[in-house]
């Protein structure tokens, strides 16, 4: 028997944005629904219907109308909404919403008493509709128009939404990495884009530090050859060191209201360019639509979500990570974002939740991760110390899988009246495959339903689709919120081969999923080799980069392995050493630090172990994957691959002595590795 959590009231049932939709939708098709099941069997049957409907329902604001819904059910190649067009900012500072739209939140500072130094500052809509006219004032003297990028190395902070929605309005594409990145790890992405302009933030703080960009900031006019101005925009504590070619308030000066207009594009005009994990080299660039990203994203969260004015949206993210661009969108909801920067975890390990109880936060999302590391907190939460959260109706969660145990403790601790909703999807789309709905019972491990609009399935080895056991996830309709292409791709090779070369005419997203009777999901993590600690998804590839300036080591191989009764992963690193060097206290600490400094805190490995070499393909290449499955317990099959299939053995070794210091009974696996 499913383990139900929660189920929502006849009554919460009847005032949810989901059910006035499905009403709505009733009485315009003149046809019921019984329930979710049916709705979204519908949605996918009817498409092109479903997305029109949805287009009307919401009222995007549009400039001229569409021709055409969808160009033809395939994938890759569909096009979207021909005719149409919008401006992303104007959805988002063209609708008159009042009260805050942004309120910023910084990590204490060390020794903080309790609530100190957490508001940075708040904008209400009215003011910040005006930030972005002086921004994109500054933008356009900047000589910044239709189609050029723009690049922000930001935290978290109210600039870099004003930064955003300013080049939005002018039809400029926003990419952006947040500043714990290093100097390498940060032109690996910025070097693709060639950004004519760059927002750089002075300093940053996390775990009670401040962090500065000084020497990164200094360095991007020498690595960057299509850069022409660096802005510097200061954080909300400290002061700011500015090294960039105009501050902040010089660059918006002078401090009036200019007129804010909003040039129209087309509805798969670029907006934003995200990047890929990096796993086989250089991230790549996905290019995302301003229209799909922006009815996608208003679907998850008016209908999934229950967004609406008067709510407000705290998400824990970065500005290198998709939920920041997904948070966004909420503003044109009417709901305030609250940013929070820093350490989630500082001072102590539960300390977010103590800050979404005193901000009287509607909706808190962060990661599977983060819930977890909670719950296994010594000592022990109990229930009610992390204050009554009288306002909080939702929480989110993504980037890493939830456990069972963790959605109880969710019910158990925090709040037992409150809808739970894990949401799945990636950087790929945007946005997700799978997520919540607030009219459906929580079960303890599943993601609630697929999206509407959504036809994803899992496939089992012989590409069937399957229930009730785990399988490949594939979507096999398309979505407006799938990429335009990847940049420097003029045939769309490249992006054929990262979703469509192993089911033709699919959407192979790299998921291991499993979709359940009751309509839920659980997704087991990725498929592939990218690495996925804290949730967040990082590639080897930056690693093995980072490691080319060390002499003491030769060559490398790193995967991620999940330790039993745990759901998120750590990083191993197996090294080959030079002649002469060992794998001591003092190497494994240049190993992390060198890591640290050239990419950024997540990339650090968790476990560390020497080997005599690295397992390759006969054609030279690393077999990531196979060593992933020895780690897990897994039989390779297909040795006769490898050019040197007798170092997997060795692999073996390093399984045990991993399951040796994850055992219950040794007292390292009570121990949080470095």
């Amino acid at each position: 028997m499913p383990d139900v959590l929660w189920t929502p009231s006849e009554a919460t049932i009847r005032q949810t944005r989901m059910t006035a939709f499905t009403d709505w939708l009733s009485q315009r098709l003149g046809r019921t629904f019984p329930d979710y099941v049916a709705l979204h069997r519908w949605s996918i049957e009817h498409l092109e219907d479903f997305w029109e409907a949805y287009l009307e329902f919401t009222r995007i604001m549009t400039h001229a109308p569409h021709r055409q819904v969808l160009s033809a059910r395939v994938m890759p190649g569909a096009h979207w909404f021909a005719g149409m067009q919008l401006n992303f900012a104007e959805n988002i500072l063209g609708r008159d919403f009042s009260g805050p739209a942004i309120v910023s939140c910084v990590e204490p500072s060390a020794g903080a008493s309790e609530g100190d130094d957490l508001h940075g500052c708040a904008y209400s809509f009215a003011q910040l509709r005006d930030l972005v006219a002086r921004c994109a004032r500054g933008l356009r003297t900047a000589g910044i128009g239709p189609g050029d990028r723009v690049a922000g190395y930001v935290a978290n902070v109210p600039e870099a939404i004003v930064a955003c929605l300013a080049c939005a309005s002018l039809g400029a594409i926003w990419s952006s990495a947040s500043p714990d990145f290093g100097l390498a790890a940060l032109c690996d992405r910025f070097q693709q884009v060639a950004p004519k302009l760059v927002f750089a933030s002075t300093h940053y703080r996390y775990n009670g530090r401040i962090f500065r960009t000084d020497e990164v900031v200094k360095a991007l006019h020498q690595y960057l050859p299509s850069l022409q101005t660096v802005v510097s925009i200061p954080y909300p504590v400290d002061e700011p060191h500015f090294h960039g070619d105009i501050a902040w308030q010089d660059f918006l000066a002078p401090d009036d209201a200019p007129e804010l207009s909003f040039t129209p594009v087309p509805f798969e005009h670029p907006l934003y360019i995200l990047f890929s994990s990096g796993t086989t080299g250089a991230p790549k660039c996905i290019v995302h639509g301003t229209g799909g990203t922006f009815l996608q994203h208003r679907k998850e969260q008016e209908l999934h979500t229950d967004l609406g004015p008067g709510d407000s949206l705290l998400y824990f993210t970065t500005c290198g990570w998709m939920m920041w661009n997904w948070q966004l969108s909420a503003l044109s909801l009417g709901v305030t974002l609250y940013l929070y920067d820093g350490n989630p975890g500082f001072p102590d390990v539960p300390a977010l939740w103590r800050i979404i109880d005193a901000l009287n936060v509607t909706h808190f999302g962060t990661s599977g991760r983060y819930i977890e590391s909670c719950m296994k907190h010594q000592p022990a939460v109990q229930p009610g110390s992390l204050g009554s959260v009288p306002k909080l109706r939702t929480i989110l969660y993504t980037g890493s899988p939830l456990s069972a145990s963790g959605y109880r403790w969710i019910f158990e601790t925090v709040k037992r009246e409150v809808h739970l909703a894990g949401i799945c999807g990636g950087t790929d789309i945007i946005s997700c495959f799978v997520l919540g709905n607030p009219n459906l019972p929580v079960i303890a491990g599943e993601i609630q339903c697929k999206g509407l609009g959504v036809d994803v399935v899992a496939l089992d080895e012989h590409g069937k689709p399957v229930v009730g056991k785990p399988g490949e996830l594939v979507c096999r309709q398309p979505l407006p919120c799938m990429p335009l292409g990847f940049l420097d791709d003029p045939d769309g090779s490249r992006y054929h081969h990262a979703y469509f070369d192993v089911y033709p005419g699919l959407w192979r997203h790299g998921d291991y999923v499993e979709f359940t009777p009751n309509g839920g999901a659980i997704v087991y993590g990725r498929s592939d080799a990218t690495l996925n600690p804290a949730g967040v998804r990082i590639g080897s590839a930056e690693i093995y980069a980072a490691l080319d300036a060390l002499p003491e080591v030769t060559g490398a191989v790193v995967v991620g392995w999940t330790p039993a009764d745990q759901s998120d992963e750590v990083v191993v690193l197996c090294a080959v050493l030079a002649n002469g060097q060992c794998l001591d206290g003092a190497l494994e600490q240049k190993i992390r630090r060198t890591i640290r400094e050239q990419t950024s805190p997540r990339h650090v490995p968790h476990h560390m172990f020497p080997i005599s070499e690295v397992p390759v393909t006969r054609s030279g290449k690393p077999v990531e994957l196979s060593v992933k499955a020895i780690l897990a317990g897994r039989t390779i099959s297909n040795r006769e691959a490898l050019a040197n299939p007798q170092v997997l053995e060795e692999f073996v070794q390093i399984r045990a002595q991993l399951l040796q210091h994850y055992a219950p009974e040794s007292p390292a696996a009570r121990r949080t590795p470095e």
